[in-house]
């Protein structure tokens, strides 16, 4: 007759593996089928899109290559992927069985103040096994949930890389605007002491007072005072792309020096709809998989409700050596099932459940909050981008109309026509025409990027995007 033990070894094969608590489906979203000011057109896949090239500047391509390469945000989120990748081993170890190899010597004796002497020697080794039967799918979801949280870290990856040309993009695009400051400052200030050299002349003739003199100074010396600010704002740009490269920053400075003009995207952009950010958008991938493994999680909290079932076994064997007495040899082994059952647990288990499901709805929340975000973006940035051509060409028209002022202003005041007034607020007028073309130009620059980033374009334009999905 065969034995009971041996008899349940025969049919661990045949038991049914049931796998409690919830399988995780892909959320859904309503969505509407174009952005307010876009295409009903798909726009494909943008992630391989280096969208900056659109600047024609060698430069900012560089630091944007460097920046994937180099940036320490980057490098952490593929550290972690490798702590995610081993959380899949640890999850799926306990399910495997387990085997402990165990071996001891120790010599031991008495000594006294009479002639007997007790000297032993016990020699000991064991071979444990043991294997958790994974009845109710504990360990299943448990590596369920490793996987979801190894996918999570991958898109995470390519949220760090896409927040990274945001920086790297949005940082240049500063130092050059900063630059161009500087240039319209200076430009301003040879003008203003072009005015001073005029009023003292006047006043030399006798066509001018000293009050006129002294405006046209005070409009000198405060142009000077603006300039040193100015170029603290261009350190600190590069300063800041120099963190985002890990480079010194003496590395950058002589190098962004070097044909300071502000970039200007030569490109239209094809937003796509809002159904195109569920595919491109690196951030809305981690956030579907973060709710993957809390959805996973329900079912490791459910098992523990149910009968837990190991096998184990043990051989010890031991050697005893007695000097003048001979040898003993012991040879031990056991085997059988171990059967685990909670039944009195104040209510802790039946509350990890609720505690799982409510962390599974919060990461539903969570994701539906990303999505909403993410078109929320996209429909910010392509309303700006649309407006900025507009507003850059004002500018420019009203640089150019001050500038037609300024020499009628001063061609009249050498006449004696008009006031110095006239020159000084003609000459305001131009800086903040200028002023202003900068400023619709940074913001043109800066909603490009914007857009570019809003719809996941570019992550994976220099290597192959970081999307790869865990093995089963």
């Amino acid at each position: 007759m065969l034995h009971p033990r041996f008899a349940m070894l025969l049919l661990i094969p045949l038991l049914p593996g049931c796998v409690v608590g919830p399988d995780h489906r892909p959320p859904t979203i309503a969505l509407p089928h174009a952005y307010a000011e876009g295409r009903q057109s798909a726009n494909g896949d943008p992630k391989a899109t280096a969208w900056w090239s659109a600047f024609r500047d060698a430069r900012m391509s560089g630091y944007m290559r460097a920046g994937l390469e180099q940036n320490l945000d980057v490098q952490q989120a593929l550290e972690r992927v490798i702590a995610a990748q081993a959380d899949v081993t640890i999850a799926g170890a306990g399910s495997l069985p387990a085997l402990t190899v165990s071996a001891s010597d120790a010599a031991s004796g008495v000594r006294g103040n009479s002639e007997s002497r007790n000297t032993q020697n016990l020699a000991s080794g064991g071979l444990d096994a043991s294997w958790f039967l994974d009845l109710f799918g504990a360990y299943r979801r448990s590596k369920e949930r490793a996987l979801a949280d190894l996918d999570a870290a991958y898109a995470s990856v390519n949220v760090a890389r896409l927040t990274l040309l945001s920086q790297v993009a949005s940082a240049y695009v500063d130092v050059r605007y900063y630059q161009q400051r500087v240039l319209v400052a200076r430009q301003s200030l040879a003008s203003r002491r072009e005015t001073v050299k005029l009023t003292r002349l006047q006043l030399e003739a006798g066509a001018a007072a000293r009050l006129d003199v002294v405006q046209a100074e005070g409009l000198v010396y405060s142009t000077l005072a603006e300039i040193p600010g100015l170029e603290t704002d261009v350190l600190r740009a590069t300063h800041r792309v120099a963190t985002l490269l890990a480079r010194p920053a003496a590395d950058l400075d002589t190098d962004l020096s070097r044909d300071p003009r502000q970039p200007v995207a030569s490109a239209n952009i094809d937003a796509g709809v809002p159904a195109d950010l569920l595919r491109n958008r690196p951030d809305i991938r981690a956030a579907e998989r973060r709710l993957a493994s809390a959805v996973a999680n329900i079912g490791v909290a459910q098992a523990q409700l149910y009968p837990a079932l190991t096998l184990g076994g043990a051989v010890t064997a031991n050697a005893l050596a007695v000097k003048g007495s001979g040898n003993a040899n012991l040879l031990s082994w056991s085997f059988g099932p171990a059967l685990s059952l909670p039944i009195f647990d104040g209510g802790a288990l039946r509350a990890n459940v609720t505690v799982a499901q409510s962390q599974a709805r919060e990461a539903y929340l969570a994701w539906k909050a990303t999505v909403l975000n993410a078109v929320e973006e996209v429909e910010n940035a392509l309303a700006a981008y649309r407006r900025d051509s507009q507003t850059l060409s004002a500018s420019r028209k009203a640089v150019q109309s001050y500038q037609e002022a300024l020499q009628l202003a001063t061609s009249s005041y050498r006449d004696g026509a008009s006031s110095l007034l006239d020159v000084l607020d003609a000459q305001r007028q131009v800086s903040a025409a200028q002023v202003g073309v900068a400023d619709a130009l940074r913001e043109m620059a800066q909603d490009y990027v914007a857009l570019n980033v809003a719809i996941g374009g570019g992550y994976a334009a220099f290597d192959p995007p970081v999307v790869k999905t865990a093995a089963r």
